[in-house]
């Protein structure tokens, strides 16, 4: 999702035919950063109020596959770019995320420390603001945990790719739970990762074929959401190589699914999200917590499922707004990452790179 703008690196191949394969991974990211803020919405209006919304049930149901697919388009473009130096690797590929990281860390505990240091004192938010630099900071984990993808990956480049897959599926299937968000956030998800990396070209003939015969993949997709859903609630998808499986099966039903609606650009704004899928990611947290506490205070809206969907909304088109509104101004080092702030040879001219 996060791994950089698709659309724009995939101008480099100069081959109009790439054109319907970055619409669809531009719908994948939109599809998912729109899971992600509905998970994060539904959860937390639903612990404020105690209670759960008929959007519960929506959130459950992607859970199998809302991480892996991101995961999985993170790590599509990986094979063009890996070979490169490490001086230009290590800029694009992690201070690119570190310098966001950093960034919005710091806008996060700004306006978290208070109530922080209010429950449990002052030293509390100072020992909690030192581990958040080894250990991500709320909803932040994932461009945290992604260039350390980008880095084991290169540096096992060489070694045989069955064997490192092998491997990564293990972990997800141990489990690992130790309590550390990167040691196990990195054995759940670092399959899906190493898969769009190692499996690039049959995923972009999977979507292809999508395309080509829509009625089929409909049909497909009409039978996984069944099975999908029938391990789901009936508690069985978090079990040991089940949860891969469905992981598996559901970031294919995403690309089918992604591959069908950009065959005709059908939701040209889920495809907009999906170009501006970090911006979305880096600041949903505020206008989500904003406007939760303005419909739950306000009591207007009685249906939990339906405050959690307008919470969800605003989630997405907040850090829009705010992308709109810094975008040519002092502010838009918020999504840009100004020159400064690369890894560069030599002096060079001010120059902003875009957050996606």
């Amino acid at each position: 999702m996060l791994a950089g703008n698709a659309r724009v690196e995939d101008r480099s191949r100069g081959v109009a035919s790439q054109q319907a394969r970055v619409d669809w991974v531009d719908y994948g990211k939109g599809f998912c950063i729109v899971f992600v803020v509905m998970m994060h919405s539904t959860l937390g209006v639903e612990a404020a109020l105690g209670q759960e919304g008929w959007l519960h049930y929506l959130v459950a149901f992607a859970k199998p596959f809302r991480m892996p697919d991101f995961f999985l388009i993170s790590g599509l473009f990986l094979a063009r770019v890996i070979d490169r130096d490490w001086h230009s690797y290590l800029d694009r590929k992690v201070v690119h995320f570190a310098y966001f990281y950093l960034l919005w860390f710091a806008i996060q505990f700004a306006f978290k420390a208070p109530g922080i240091i209010a429950e449990q004192g002052l030293r509390a938010g100072v020992e909690l603001f030192f581990l958040s630099l080894i250990e991500p900071f709320g909803t932040l984990w994932f461009i945290y945990l992604l260039p350390i993808f980008f880095v084991v990956t290169k540096l096992a480049r060489n070694v045989p790719p069955l064997l490192i897959w092998v491997a990564a599926a293990a972990l997800e299937i141990a489990p690992i739970e130790t309590g550390w968000i990167l040691v196990d956030e990195f054995a759940s998800r670092f399959v899906y990762f190493y898969t769009g990396y190692v499996l690039a070209r049959p995923i972009f003939a999977f979507a292809a074929n999508a395309q080509r015969f829509p009625v089929a993949a409909i049909a497909a997709l009409g039978g996984w959401a069944i099975f999908n859903g029938v391990l789901v609630f009936s508690g069985k998808a978090d079990l040991p190589f089940v949860s891969l499986a469905l992981g598996l099966l559901g970031v294919g039903a995403v690309v089918s699914l992604c591959a069908l609606l950009a065959k005709g650009d059908r939701v040209a704004a889920l495809r907009y999200c999906g170009r501006n899928s970090l911006v979305i990611y880096l600041a949903f947290f505020l206008p989500m917590a904003v406007s939760r506490t303005l419909f739950i205070k306000s009591g207007v809206i009685p249906d939990i499922g339906t405050i959690a969907l307008l919470v969800t909304i605003a989630g997405v088109a907040g850090p829009l707004v705010l992308y709109w509104a810094v975008r040519g101004t002092r502010l838009r080092f918020l999504f840009e990452r100004p020159e400064r702030f690369r890894l560069s040879a030599k002096p060079a001219a001010p120059v902003m790179q875009p957050a996606e």
